[in-house]
């Protein structure tokens, strides 16, 4: 289905909707909802809301001026639209930055939180990392092409995208861990080389009462990299939540 946020088109989908409460799916940068197809079809009996961050998935593929506060302002508009007061959280990479946003701006509707190998806090950079950009704003600045310059992730983007994803890598949110006022678990794949496994120590530490468990064999999509490890760990926290 789709819900129309300030001219956008953003397309959500619900999986098995018999709760007042679903778990909230939140995906990562250039992926969409079907990355938790698998894990929606472990847990039949429970209800899911997928959504697809634009411009990825059934989304509308462009877009201007957004930043990661867009974002969540989106979502916030699509769980009013849904009338859905409260939901518990599942989220990756990407996704943790929105969550972390929602926790802050408004956690009356966060029930409770699992980040998954998340983004958004300010990352330790190398001295490779500074010659890099050093290296970008010379030859921009001496009118040399930048075309082939920057991430993977940023090379994919169309022009619009571009300065979306830089103003989103650049804006950190350790700030906001203090706002996350829920039952909150840390899922980390030791071997993460996107979001190392000091973000997830971090993350432990600045969300009170949180909880972190490390998938040893696990990388950046240790969902998907060793997922009946994930699934029991998941299991358990939701078991854990629904049985208080």
């Amino acid at each position: 289905m789709n819900y129309v946020y300030n001219g956008t088109n953003i397309y959500y989908k619900f999986h098995n909707k018999t709760s007042i409460r679903p778990i909230l799916l939140l995906h990562g940068w250039s992926c969409d909802g079907t990355i938790f197809d698998d894990l929606i079809k472990k847990f039949p009996e429970k209800s899911f809301l997928t959504v697809d961050f634009p411009p990825f998935g059934k989304s509308d593929k462009d877009i201007k001026n957004w930043n990661i506060f867009t974002y969540a302002s989106m979502l916030m508009s699509l769980l009013d639209f849904l009338h859905l007061d409260k939901c518990d959280i599942l989220c990756h990479s990407f996704g943790g930055r929105v969550a972390l946003l929602l926790c802050g701006i408004k956690c009356s509707y966060v029930g409770s939180c699992i980040f998954v190998d998340s983004a958004g806090l300010k990352p330790k950079r190398s001295l490779k990392y500074y010659h890099k950009v050093l290296k970008y704003k010379l030859n921009k600045k001496l009118g040399k092409s930048t075309l082939n310059m920057g991430s993977k992730d940023y090379l994919a983007l169309s022009p619009n995208m571009r300065p979306i994803f830089n103003s989103i890598v650049n804006t950190h949110l350790d700030d906001y861990c203090r706002f996350v006022d829920c039952k909150t678990l840390i899922v980390w794949g030791k071997k993460d080389k996107e979001t190392p496994l000091y973000m997830a120590k971090r993350l432990n530490k600045k969300i009170k009462g949180s909880t972190l468990k490390i998938i040893e064999e696990g990388g950046h999509f240790s969902f998907i990299d060793c997922p009946f490890e994930f699934y029991r760990i998941v299991k358990e926290f939701w078991e854990d939540l629904w049985y208080m």
